[in-house]
């Protein structure tokens, strides 16, 4: 199955046309990252609802299969840490093209930000006329 092709980058690897729009997966983990340098999956996960855009449950699938996008992507890294001696654990790391990537998100929810109020003032003011 063909993706579809973003407007702004055409073929390259985007996924900022929206396509996690729903629950802002995508850009929350990247500024989670950004926030804490590395980090595992368990502790994004347990951290996502001080980050979400939503009210809406980020589930843990999600979560692992956006940090995978991002790593093919090359918008994140990640690495086995085998230190602590327990089982092995995945640490994330946001790369340079990761940082860019989250400045075009921010835009992408920036315009949207606009536009939602805007609509929201519309919606608002017809419920009173």
């Amino acid at each position: 199955m063909r993706r579809a092709v973003c407007p702004r980058h055409g073929d390259d690897p985007c996924t900022c046309a929206m396509g996690n729009i729903y629950r802002f997966v995508e850009p929350v983990l990247l500024l989670m990252l950004k926030d804490k340098g590395h980090s595992y999956g368990y502790d994004l996960a347990a951290n996502l609802n001080q980050y979400a855009l939503t009210d809406g449950r980020i589930e843990g699938a999600a979560l692992y299969r956006t940090l995978r996008r991002l790593e093919q992507n090359g918008y994140v890294v990640s690495s086995w840490d085998t230190r602590n001696g327990g089982p092995a654990r995945r640490v994330y790391a946001l790369t340079k093209a990761g940082e860019r990537h989250l400045v075009e998100w921010a835009q992408v929810l920036g315009n949207l930000g606009a536009a939602m109020g805007r609509f929201a003032t519309r919606a608002g003011a017809s419920r009173s006329t």
